[in-house]
C-alpha cells in the first residue's frame, strides 16, 4: 500500500547538555523508534538527519522499554544512528514527510536553524506532512511560509506543556517555555494531563505532547501519507 511514498525524515537534536555545561541530553530514543517502529510496520522509507549530521546524543536511554531495546539492539539501526545525514544537505523533494523527534536537545538548536526553516518550509510546500512530538515543536516556533506567515499560527497544535517542564525540575535552564512560546505565535495549544498521550492533527500538520504520544503521532503520520498515497 505503500510502495510509492517517499521516505520520511526523522531529525534530531545534536544539542548534547542542557543549558551550559549542565546535564546530559540530546534525542529521546522513544521518540525516534516509537515512530520508527509505525513507519517501518507500514513498509514506509525512514531516514535519519540531525542539526550536525553523523551520530546524535541520546537522552531518555530506557532499555525496559521494549521498543528501544529492539532497535538498540539491532546492529543496522545503531549504523544509521551513527551516519545521519546532515539537515541542510539534504533535498527536500526527496522526501514525503519532515518528522522532529523531541529530547530537550531540541529547545536549543532547532528554533534558529536555518535548514530547518528551509526544509520544512519546502516540503510543507510541495504538499508534505509536518510532524513534531514533545520537544521536537521547537522546530516550528519560527517556521515562517512564503507569504511570511507563520506556519503554526491559528493551527491546532500539541506540544510538551509549561506544566510537565516544570514537572522536570527544568523551566529555568530551557531557553524558553515550548508552549507559551508556540502560543505567542499564534498556534492553537490543546494541553492534556501531564504525562497523557495527545496528538493533535490540523491538515498536514501533526503534533503531539509527550513521550507517550510518539506512536500515535507516528500513526497519524502513516494514515495522511498512505490516504494520500
Amino acid at each position: 500500500m505503500s510502495s510509492a511514498i517517499q521516505p520520511i525524515l526523522i531529525v534530531m537534536t545534536s544539542h548534547a547538555t542542557k543549558g551550559e555545561g549542565g546535564d546530559p541530553t540530546g534525542f529521546f530514543l522513544s521518540e525516534v523508534t516509537h515512530p520508527l517502529a509505525v513507519f517501518e510496520a507500514a513498509g514506509i522509507p525512514v531516514e535519519f538527519a540531525s542539526i550536525q549530521g553523523g551520530e546524535p546524543p541520546v537522552d531518555g536511554f530506557d532499555l525496559d522499554d521494549e521498543t528501544n531495546a529492539r532497535y538498540w539492539n539491532d546492529a543496522a539501526f545503531r549504523e544509521r544512528l551513527r551516519h545521519t545525514k546532515v539537515l541542510a544537505e539534504i533535498d527536500p523533494a526527496d522526501y514525503s514527510a519532515i518528522f522532529f523527534a523531541g529530547g530537550h536537545g531540541a529547545v536549543w538548536d532547532f528554533p534558529d536553524n536555518t535548514a530547518v526553516h528551509d526544509k520544512t518550509r519546502a516540503i510543507w510546500e510541495r504538499g508534505g506532512v509536518v510532524g513534531a512530538v514533545r520537544h521536537g515543536p521547537a522546530a516550528l516556533v519560527n517556521v515562517t511560509l512564503s507569504d511570511g506567515t507563520l506556519l503554526v499560527a491559528g493551527r491546532d497544535v500539541a506540544a510538551f506543556t509549561d506544566a510537565e517542564e516544570d514537572a522536570v525540575g527544568l523551566t529555568d535552564v530551557v531557553p524558553f517555555l515550548l508552549e507559551s512560546t508556540l502560543a505567542e505565535r499564534g498556534a492553537k495549544l490543546h494541553p492534556a494531563a501531564d504525562w497523557t498521550a495527545q496528538v493533535i492533527t490540523d491538515g498536514r500538520l501533526v503534533t503531539g505532547q509527550n513521550p507517550q504520544s510518539a506512536t500515535g503521532v507516528g500513526e497519524a503520520l502513516r494514515d495522511l501519507l498512505v490516504s494520500s498515497s
